[in-house]
């Protein structure tokens, strides 16, 4: 409906001698008697056409048809605000075209043939995914099969380090748990980790290897300890329906010899100097985009030859971009954006196109009990594992809990509210409409009544002022997916649901639907069934379940 009011106005514009460019954005205004959409194109327009912003308005309006069938009415309010009105013939003939497209409906095209590299999650396997990497793993999914709805070729990208100094320690950890359920007399230093999965891999190896690897080196910890921890990751991933395509191993850019390259190239290109026994890059020199920051210049190998992350990180997006990508997306905690810019100036440098990389931060999540904190740490060994959460909550629960709220805002996760049954729970109440939607429909096949086919039923009947507002609702919901794939943004999602289960339970509640008379009553079911399926594909672009039942 607003691709179609978008030509409308561009025609109307055209005639009044607008620019071409002229953006033209609509929104739905708070106030349900100033119609369906509102624009302020007028006024955008007025200082640039040197004229009355009401006085263009009225113009527009000239030269807009009114005798289509497609508007109601279109009006000026305000100091030259355009408010629109559709028509019921359109509103109701839009619902036809949602109940024929079914489990389709919702899909658009605005990235269409687009290949998209999305990288999350790539924790390094040091460990079992902890409660807080549940954002990244439930956000990069939705974001995922957002792109995927807007109809984008999307690969899963996970990147991880099996070296260096976590890794040292991993290894040293899963070496002294083995001797100690050998019954060793040794500590766990403070740097080791204290998780219980540790333990659980040293006596992995002892029902293995008994007491053979008592000298074998720290590599044979370091790679069993990997193996292992990989493995549940993987599991917990598996349990979410999370899928990667590739795992990225960050060992690779030194052994295929990227790491040495880039270091060369950016000496090469004067963009590197030693001091102090270390490599430093000058990002004070590339500042940051269109020069419009100032950068610091950065260790990006240590005195001891070893690498800062910066270097990898850079010599890693070099490989991403060279694979041919339209879009590359990189989701990290809010500890990666002091990062961010240096890598992005240093692949400028290069020559490489920045503009293709989009990077979404998320803030971190607290838990919360009621008003208890939870607490946790990998080290400490009093990890909130995210296992453990999708034990409290569900799966269903977790995914919907996590993308609820913007990315870049923090998070309070209540795990006591999303174990509630009850309206409270958003994601409870979402799915209860749907149950509910698929109960009334069972009810009415066991009446002996037969939903009509989209395409020969009359849906004419539908007219009171709440089936009308919840088809206006449900004819959002394209435009919904759209806008939230562009802002990769599926909290977006998370409250548009929210809001057709409530529009749909104030339906129910003033239009009976099985029992009122016979035209009304078939047009009601579709409506019904029409819902059932809008809040189906939005739960199924967040990965969660709309069950039958409940």
């Amino acid at each position: 409906m607003e691709r179609t009011l978008q030509r409308v106005f561009e025609s109307a514009l055209e005639k009044i001698g607008a620019p071409a460019s002229t953006s033209i954005k609509f929104e739905v205004p708070q106030n349900e008697g100033h119609g369906d959409l509102s624009t302020n194109v007028a006024m955008t327009l007025a200082k640039e056409l040197k004229r009355a912003p009401r006085d263009l308005a009225k113009d527009i309006i000239g030269h807009i048809n009114l005798d289509n069938g497609f508007l109601k009415s279109v009006e000026i309010a305000g100091p030259g605000f355009i408010n629109i009105t559709f028509s019921r013939q359109h509103i109701i003939g839009e619902l036809r075209n949602l109940l024929l497209a079914g489990a389709e409906y919702g899909h658009v095209h605005s990235n269409a043939e687009k290949s998209v590299n999305l990288e999350w999650v790539s924790a390094n396997p040091t460990g079992r995914l902890h409660a807080g990497h549940g954002r990244q793993v439930c956000l990069g999914q939705a974001i995922a099969n957002l792109l995927e709805w807007t109809g984008a070729k999307i690969t899963r990208e996970y990147y991880f380090n099996n070296a260096g100094n976590q890794m040292n320690n991993l290894a040293k950890s899963v070496r002294v748990r083995y001797l100690q359920e050998l019954g060793d007399d040794i500590e766990l230093d403070e740097d080791g980790y204290h998780g219980t999965e540790i333990i659980d891999i040293a006596r992995t190896i002892v029902k293995e290897f008994g007491e053979s690897k008592r000298s074998a080196p720290l590599s044979f910890f370091q790679s069993y300890g990997e193996q292992e921890n990989f493995k549940n990751i993987k599991l917990t991933l598996e349990r979410l329906g999370v899928h990667h395509d590739v795992f990225f191993n960050e060992n690779s850019l030194y052994d295929s010899g990227a790491i040495a390259a880039t270091i060369e190239e950016f000496k090469s290109k004067g963009l590197a100097y030693e001091k102090d026994g270390a490599l430093w890059l000058k990002l004070s020199e590339m500042g940051g985009k269109d020069d419009r920051s100032a950068l610091e210049d950065r260790v990006i190998v240590r005195s001891n030859g070893e690498p800062t992350y910066r270097l990898p990180d850079i010599c890693y997006h070099r490989n991403k971009l060279s694979r041919g990508y339209d879009e590359i997306i990189d989701i990290f905690g809010a500890d990666h954006i002091a990062t961010i810019a240096d890598v992005l100036a240093a692949l400028r440098s290069l020559g490489y196109d920045t503009e293709k990389v989009k990077v979404v931060i998320h803030q971190m999540v607290s838990f919360v009990s009621g008003k208890e904190l939870i607490k946790f740490s990998k080290r400490s060994g009093g990890a909130y594992t995210l296992e453990e959460l999708l034990d409290d909550v569900g799966v269903d629960a977790a995914k919907f809990f996590f993308n609820m709220r913007a990315a870049g805002t923090h998070l309070e996760f209540d795990v006591a509210l999303a174990r509630e049954q009850s309206e409270k729970n958003p994601v409870y109440y979402v799915q209860y409409a749907h149950a509910r939607i698929a109960s009334i429909l069972r009810f009415a096949v066991q009446q002996g009544l037969t939903l009509a086919d989209a395409d020969d039923a009359s849906l004419d009947a539908l007219e009171h002022d709440e089936e009308l507002r919840l088809i206006k609702l449900l004819l959002r919901f394209p435009q919904v997916v759209e806008k939230s794939a562009a802002a990769l943004a599926p909290h977006h999602i998370c409250e548009y649901l929210r809001d057709v289960a409530g529009q749909f339970h104030k339906f129910y509640q003033e239009c009976r639907i099985v029992g009122s008379p016979k035209p009304l009553e078939a047009s009601r079911l579709l409506l019904a069934l029409a819902t059932k399926r809008v809040i189906a594909n939005g739960c199924t672009i967040l990965g969660v379940n709309a069950p039958e039942s409940m």
